[in-house]
């Protein structure tokens, strides 16, 4: 993994400064410049729009007791798309625009949800939810009780705890 972190961040703008030479040279220098400055302006307006409606799903999922696992990825997904739109270059710029996209985002979501289950327990205390990946070890044992208080008259009245 370390390997495929070092590649990304030496090939990513190696690639940046060939696009900026390529582009540099057919559109010139100030044209050049200025793709990448308005780049950031759109990248910060559909940041703020997309941004407010994934937040919006989040609240609604939450009223409506669900785990907002969709919501947020949108909003991890916004996020990057973002710090991407920020980054001046066209190769990050691409990607950027490309995570704004629902469509590019639910197929990124789907394939991620084929290497983590996610795992709903609804019980007497409410709902709980947690992710593990498919192959990785037990993450502990559920255990499902009722309980029942059963601390004595003498020890409510010390603590100050009122009787039931």
């Amino acid at each position: 993994m370390g390997l495929i972190i070092l590649a990304i961040f030496i090939a990513v703008p190696v690639i940046e400064i060939a696009l900026f030479i390529q582009v540099g040279e057919r559109i010139g220098l100030w044209p050049t410049l200025s793709v990448v400055v308005l780049t950031a302006m759109a990248g910060t307006a559909l940041l703020r729009h997309q941004g407010l409606g994934a937040i919006g799903r989040l609240q609604a999922d939450l009223a409506s007791g669900q785990p907002p696992v969709e919501a947020v990825f949108d909003g991890v997904c916004l996020m990057a798309a973002g710090l991407l739109l920020l980054t001046p270059g066209f190769f990050t710029d691409t990607v950027g625009f490309i995570l704004f996209l629902p469509p590019a985002r639910r197929f990124l979501m789907r394939r991620l949800a084929k290497r983590v289950h996610m795992h709903v327990h609804h019980g007497p205390m409410g709902s709980g939810f947690a992710a593990s990946a498919p192959d990785s070890c037990s993450m502990g044992t559920v255990i499902d009780a009722e309980f029942e208080d059963v601390t004595r008259a003498d020890d409510d009245k010390s603590q100050g705890c009122p009787r039931r």
